[in-house]
């Protein structure tokens, strides 16, 4: 094992701050040795904090409309073999009556930016299911909006808003996006979203087009100043259908440590294992759990249309990531020590 990354390790579990060029230096020193340093590491700050509580929330994907058009996502305005959906409000109501019975606690509503869900039919639909389940927490991942309009979903009572920066990179962030769409934007709503009160989420991809050690740097170090509520990270996986359709995927091994140095970095943050890590190996998700990760995210969405949210292809849509399969989901969590619970879970304060 590298003792300059050993020392490193030992001193981001401790300080929980380093600079962008040793974490530019941990990203290349990642090696089998390292990474389980790491992960154990992490995996004992996450107990210390959350004890074996895995946190479930009920992932509901209303719609794969976007007037976006980013490089790497298959629900791209351009792809016109996207097979589009929108769900209803009375749809979407009726996801989360079923969770509540199958014993989620909170509900993530995401979807494509679709200017034609607009934040009056997302208030309506966050006050009826706070108003039928007042035990529950909402959580949106919509995209970007003014301030005004995550001002009136808060008061509406949403709780929690993620929006992935994808790269904290601004250049790195231009090669994955078109022109028409802003890094500095991506930013201002994070800012105001945390400063609106949201349990604000952000997160990146691992092993996108044009990374390097020192974008990833750029993510560890904002992420490490901003203090999000929740992180989500996963592997890039490409859709054959975007522009970067034949470039290679992220790997679940560097995304499994970098899960590991967020925890120790921050060890707090509600830290999902993500589908997409479950996508790209088989036990993907038990692995980020083992190395730190304390949520996860089954699927609530109407079986009819789960195969149409294709961010990325061979995304696991109908098995054991399925909320209607959570007694399979948790015995594969208590494989790794730890235990599904029936909670708002809420970041620790």
């Amino acid at each position: 094992m590298n003792n300059d990354a050993k020392k490193l390790i030992d001193r981001l579990a401790r300080e929980h701050s380093l600079s962008k060029e040793d974490y530019a230096f941990l990203v290349r020193a990642q090696d089998e040795e390292t990474a389980a340093y790491a992960g154990a590491l992490a995996a004992g700050v996450r107990r210390e904090v959350y004890g074996t509580d895995v946190y479930i929330r009920g992932l509901i994907e209303i719609g794969n409309i976007c007037r976006n058009d980013c490089l790497y996502c298959g629900i791209r305005r351009s792809n016109t073999h996207a097979d589009r959906y929108r769900l209803t409000e009375d749809e979407i109501f009726e996801c989360a009556c079923e969770g509540y019975t199958l014993g989620f606690r909170t509900f993530v509503m995401q979807g494509g930016e679709d200017g034609a869900f607009g934040v009056d039919s997302i208030c309506r639909t966050v006050r009826r299911i706070k108003r039928k389940f007042p035990d529950c927490a909402v959580t949106l991942s919509l995209g970007e909006f003014p301030r005004e309009d995550y001002e009136a979903m808060f008061a509406a009572g949403a709780d929690r808003y993620l929006l992935r920066h994808e790269t904290a990179d601004r250049t790195h962030y231009e090669k994955l996006h078109p022109a028409e769409m802003s890094f500095e934007n991506r930013m201002r709503c994070l800012r105001d979203l945390k400063d609106i009160g949201f349990q604000t989420g952000c997160g990146f991809m691992v092993g996108s087009p044009f990374q390097t050690p020192e974008t990833l740097a750029e993510d560890l170090k904002f992420i490490e100043t901003f203090r999000p509520a929740m992180c989500g990270i996963g592997p890039f996986i490409p859709q054959k259908d975007t522009p970067f359709g034949d470039r290679p995927a992220g790997t679940a091994e560097q995304t499994v440590y970098l899960l590991s140095l967020l925890r120790l970095m921050q060890p707090k943050l509600l830290l999902p294992a993500t589908t997409a890590l479950g996508t790209i190996l088989p036990d993907g998700r038990e692995r980020g759990l083992a190395a730190g990760a304390n949520v996860v995210m089954p699927n609530l969405s109407p079986l009819s249309v789960r195969k149409k949210y294709a961010l990325y292809d061979g995304k696991l849509c109908t098995g054991e990531e399925a909320a209607q399969c959570i007694g399979c989901l948790s015995r594969r969590v208590q494989l790794v020590g730890a235990n599904i619970v029936i909670d708002r879970g809420d970041v620790k304060s």
